[in-house]
C-alpha cells in the first residue's frame, strides 16, 4: 500500500472520530437546552457541566461562553448564587461579544451576593451595552382571553386620601406622585373625575409605608383597619407662592398618569408630613398634573392650564385650555419650561404618558377631527422633536370621552372611557398595542376596579399583579386606591406537558393522561400526547389538578399541579417521565432442595420436572417444553405425557432457558443457572406451573378493614406478585373479584366489594398494567369460605378470611 493511501485512510479515520465526537456534543447540547427550556434545572446543570468537562477541547470560545452563560442561569434559578456568579464571570470574560442581558443578570447576582460595588459597575456596563443595541419592537401580551370567572382583586383605601381630591398616581422608585387639590369657588368641567379648584402635584417618597384606612375584598365586602386615622391634606393656597384665586377656565375632563421625580429634585420638603408638595417651579396658581417622566427622571412632560412665563392665554371663546409642557431638571430645579409643538389656544391637550422606549407620547385631546368629546392621540419623537399627533382610531376612541392613558412595559394600553358599555361613568379599559398606534381589541377591567362611579388613572405592571387607580365611588370625592390581584389574569392557564422515556430520553406518543380536578363540577378527562410527546391544555384558574400518565409497557406516573395563587400568567411546562418495568424471569438455581438422588450413577447432568396446573396442581398432558443452551443457542423440545413429566440432559458451565407452552395456557419461562464445571453429573428438579383460562387464584393476604375499600399497607407486597405475573404473561386478561364478610346489608356489601376490586385494579394500573387487561367484579357476601353467615357468631379472624380478593383468568395466549 502506497504512502498516499495510508495518509488518506488515516485522514478518514481522524475525520470519523472528529465527526462522532461532534455528534455527541451536539446531541448533549440540544438535550441540555431542552431541559433548560422546560425548567428541569437540576438535570440541565448536569448536562451543561458534562459538556464543559467532556468536550472542553472541542468547543470554540463562543460555544464555551454560551454554555457557561446557560449554566450560570440554571444555577441562578435553583438558588445557588455563588456558582451562578462564577459562571457568569467566566462567560463574560471568555465571550468575544458582550451580551447586555447576561451582564444585567450578572449584576443582579453580584448584588444578591452582597457585592454591591461590583454590581453597580456591571449595571453601568449593562446600560452602555443596551444603548448600543438597535431598537426592538415592544413585546405584547394578550389582554383578551376567554374566561369563566372574573379576575379577583382586593382594594385598599389609602390613608393619604382627604376631604379634597386625590387622583392619577404615578410610580417613581419606591414612591408615588399624584394630583391633589381642594374644591374652590369655581369649578372645572368634570366629565370624568378630577375634582375642582386648584390642583397641584404631591409626592409620597415610600409607597410601601402608606397606611391603609380600609380593605375592599374581592366579593365587595369592606374591612376596616384599626388605629389608622385619616389626615387631611393642606389646603391649596397655604404656600408661599400662590393664593386662592377664582379660576373660570373650562378644561377637558381632567388628568392622568405618571410622574417620576427623584428625591431632592425640587419638591417642598416637609419632614413632619409623609406627603410633600411637588416642585415650586412646576406647581403654580393654576392647575398642574398629571405628568409623565423619562426613565432617568431628568425630563418631565406635564399638564397645565394655558399659562407660561407669567402669561395666561385664552381661546377665541375666552376659555383657558389645557396644554402640555416639558421641562428638564438641573441642579435640583425644573427649568426650561416650554410648550409642546402641537399645543393650541383653541383646544386642550393633556394626560400624557410615555412608551417604554420614550419614543411615543400618548395623550388626550378634544382637537377637531376626533370621534367624540375627547380622544386619545399619539405623537412620535423624531429628530429631537415631537411629531404631528395621530388619532388612535375607532378601536379605541368613541363618541364619548377617552382619557387618562397609561402604557405598561409590555405594551398594554390602559385608558378610561364613558363612551363604551361598562358599569357606569368612566370605566377603565385595556388593549394590547400594535405598532404603538392601534390595538387588537379592548376589554373592560373587572369589578371591583370598575364601579358604577368614575374610575380612572390606573397604573400597574406588565402582568397587572397590583397597582393604583382613582375613583370617586366614595362620597363623590376622587380618591386613590391600591389594588392587588388575587387570581389568575386569564380564565385558564396554558400548560404544556412533555412525556418521555426516562431511559432513552425519547418522547412518547399516544400516552393517555388522566386529568383530575379537585374543583367542584369539573369532570375527569383523558388526553393523548402527540407524535412529539407533547400535550397542551388550558387549566381553570384557582384549582388543583393531578395528571396520571399511562401507556402499555410502562409504569404509571402521577404529578400534581395547582393554579391557585398564581399571578404571573405565564405559560407553564411540566415533564413526566415514564419507566419501563423490569420483567422478572424465574431463575432456578442449583441447591440441595432441587438436586435429585438417583438409584444409578448419572453419566450427564440433567434437568427434569413436572408441568402442572397453577390452581389444582395436577399434571398437564401435551405441554411442549423447549430448552435452549445459552452457550451455543441450540434448542431441544419435549412433549409431556399424562404424568406431565419432562427431562433434558444439560452441559455443565452453560445457562439454559426453559419454556413450557400449550394452547389455552399461559407460556411459562424459566432460566436454569449454570452448573459448575468439573463437578459430578447432577439431576436438577424444575417443576413448572401453568395458568389456564378459568383458573381462579386467591391473592394471599389481601384483606380489608371492616367497611373500608382502601388497601392496607400489607397488601402491596402480595399485589406486586400479581404485577410480576401480569408482566410475565403479556397477553393475560384477568377478572379481579373481591369479597366481603356477611356483616351488614347485602347490597351495601356488593357495592363495597366492587370498590375494593377497583382499588386493586388501580394499584396494578399504577405499576404499568393496562386497564384493558383487567375487569372488576364485586362478589359481596355471596361466596363465603366458611360458615360465618348472618346470625353465626365468628371471630374477627374468621370474618377477615371472607374479606379477600381473587383473580380469574379470562383470556390467555
Amino acid at each position: 500500500m502506497s504512502t498516499n493511501w495510508k495518509l488518506l485512510i488515516w485522514g478518514v479515520v481522524l475525520w470519523l472520530r472528529s465527526y462522532t465526537a461532534w455528534a455527541q456534543y451536539d446531541s448533549l447540547r440540544q438535550q441540555a437546552d431542552r431541559l433548560l427550556t422546560y425548567k428541569a434545572y437540576g438535570r440541565a446543570i448536569e448536562a451543561y457541566a458534562e459538556l464543559l468537562a467532556g468536550h472542553d477541547k472541542q468547543l470554540t470560545v463562543t460555544q464555551k461562553a454560551a454554555i457557561q452563560g446557560r449554566l450560570a442561569f440554571a444555577y441562578q434559578q435553583v438558588g445557588d448564587s455563588q456558582k451562578a456568579e462564577r459562571y457568569y464571570r467566566e462567560a463574560l470574560a471568555s465571550s468575544p461579544n458582550e451580551d447586555a442581558t447576561q451582564t444585567l443578570e450578572y449584576a443582579k447576582t453580584l448584588a444578591g451576593n452582597g457585592k454591591f460595588q461590583e454590581s453597580r459597575q456591571q449595571y453601568e456596563r449593562y446600560l452602555q451595552l443596551k444603548d448600543k443595541q438597535p431598537a426592538r419592537p415592544q413585546p405584547t401580551a394578550p389582554v383578551a382571553s376567554p374566561r369563566k370567572e372574573a379576575v379577583r382583586y382586593r382594594l385598599e383605601y389609602l390613608d393619604l386620601n382627604s376631604k379634597g381630591e386625590e387622583f392619577s398616581p404615578a410610580f417613581y422608585r419606591d414612591g408615588l406622585v399624584y394630583v391633589a387639590g381642594q374644591k374652590g369657588g369655581s369649578t372645572i368641567e368634570t366629565m370624568g373625575g378630577g375634582g375642582a379648584g386648584y390642583l397641584d402635584l404631591f409626592y409620597v417618597p415610600n409607597r410601601n409605608n402608606l397606611k391603609v384606612a380600609s380593605f375592599i375584598n374581592a366579593d365587595g365586602s369592606t374591612r376596616k383597619v384599626t388605629d389608622n386615622r385619616l389626615k387631611s391634606r393642606p389646603a391649596i393656597g397655604e404656600d408661599s407662592y400662590s393664593r386662592p384665586t377664582a379660576n373660570d377656565s373650562r378644561t377637558v375632563p381632567n388628568f392622568n398618569e405618571g410622574i417620576s421625580i427623584a428625591e431632592g429634585l425640587g419638591y417642598d420638603d416637609r419632614k413632619d408630613d409623609p406627603v410633600r408638595r411637588f416642585s415650586r417651579t412646576i406647581n403654580t396658581k393654576y392647575h398642574e398634573g398629571p405628568a409623565t417622566f423619562s426613565k432617568d427622571g431628568l425630563r418631565i412632560i406635564f399638564t397645565r392650564n394655558n399659562y407660561n412665563n407669567g402669561r395666561t392665554s385664552k381661546s377665541a371663546e375666552g376659555v383657558t385650555k389645557l396644554k402640555l409642557y416639558t421641562a428638564v431638571q438641573q441642579n435640583g430645579s425644573w427649568t426650561a419650561i416650554e410648550e409642546l409643538p402641537f399645543n393650541s389656544d383653541e383646544y386642550s391637550v393633556g394626560h400624557p404618558t410615555l412608551s417604554q422606549d420614550e419614543q411615543l407620547l400618548y395623550f388626550a385631546s378634544d382637537m377637531p377631527g376626533g370621534f367624540g368629546g375627547t380622544d386619545l392621540y399619539v405623537s412620535r419623537y423624531t429628530n429631537g422633536q415631537w411629531g404631528r399627533p395621530v388619532n388612535m382610531g375607532a378601536m379605541i376612541n368613541t363618541k364619548g370621552n377617552e382619557l387618562f392613558p397609561f402604557v405598561d412595559e409590555v405594551g398594554n394600553l390602559y385608558f378610561s372611557s364613558d363612551g363604551r358599555k361598562g358599569l357606569g361613568g368612566l370605566d377603565i379599559f385595556v388593549g394590547s398595542l400594535i405598532n404603538g398606534q392601534s390595538v387588537r381589541s379592548v376589554e373592560p377591567l373587572d369589578a371591583p376596579i370598575n364601579s358604577v362611579q368614575d374610575d380612572f388613572g390606573l397604573i400597574t405592571d406588565g402582568s397587572r399583579r397590583g397597582g393604583y387607580f382613582s375613583s370617586n365611588r366614595r362620597n363623590g370625592n376622587d380618591d386613590i386606591y391600591r389594588f392587588v390581584r388575587e387570581s389568575s389574569l386569564f380564565g385558564c392557564r396554558d400548560l404544556t406537558i412533555r412525556i418521555y422515556d426516562t431511559n432513552t430520553e425519547q418522547p412518547l406518543d399516544s400516552v393517555g393522561v388522566l386529568i383530575k380536578s379537585k374543583g367542584e363540577g369539573q369532570p375527569d378527562r383523558t388526553l393523548m400526547s402527540d407524535a412529539n410527546g407533547f400535550l397542551r391544555i388550558c387549566l381553570e384558574a384557582s384549582n388543583s389538578f393531578t395528571f396520571q400518565a399511562s401507556r402499555d409497557g410502562y409504569i404509571n406516573s402521577m404529578v400534581g399541579f395547582t393554579t391557585r395563587s398564581l399571578t404571573d400568567d405565564q405559560p407553564s411546562q411540566l415533564e413526566i417521565g415514564l419507566i419501563k418495568p423490569t420483567v422478572a424471569e424465574d431463575t432456578i438455581a442449583v441447591s440441595n432442595n432441587n438436586l435429585l438422588l438417583t438409584a444409578t450413577p448419572l453419566t450427564h447432568s440433567r434437568v427434569q420436572g413436572v408441568i402442572m396446573g397453577a390452581r389444582d396442581r395436577k399434571p398437564i398432558e401435551g405441554v411442549t417444553v423447549r430448552i435452549r443452551n445459552e452457550c451455543d443457542r441450540t434448542q431441544r423440545e419435549y412433549v409431556t405425557g399424562p404424568d406431565g413429566r419432562y427431562m433434558f440432559d444439560v452441559n455443565e458451565g452453560c445457562d439454559y432457558t426453559l419454556v413450557a407452552s400449550k394452547p389455552a395456557f399461559g407460556t411459562n419461562r424459566n432460566r436454569i443457572r449454570r452448573l459448575p464445571k468439573k463437578t459430578k453429573p447432577k439431576a436438577v428438579s424444575a417443576d413448572l406451573r401453568m395458568l389456564s383460562v378459568g383458573d381462579v387464584v386467591t391473592i394471599d393476604n389481601i384483606y380489608y378493614d371492616l367497611d373500608h375499600s382502601s388497601l392496607r399497607e400489607d397488601a402491596a407486597r402480595e399485589l406486586d406478585k400479581v404485577v410480576a405475573t401480569m408482566r410475565k404473561y403479556p397477553s393475560l386478561i384477568i377478572e379481579i373479584r373481591s369479597h366481603t364478610d356477611s356483616r351488614g346489608d347485602a347490597e351495601r356489601n356488593k357495592a363495597l366489594s366492587l370498590q375494593r376490586a377497583k382499588a386493586v385494579a388501580a394499584y396494578l394500573a399504577s405499576k404499568g398494567i393496562s386497564r384493558k387487561r383487567m375487569a372488576t367484579l364485586g362478589m359481596g357476601e355471596s361466596q363465603l369460605v366458611n360458615n360465618c353467615t348472618d346470625g353465626v357468631i365468628c371471630t374477627e379472624a374468621e370474618h377477615q378470611r371472607n374479606r379477600r380478593t381473587e383473580f380469574r383468568v379470562v383470556e390467555i395466549k
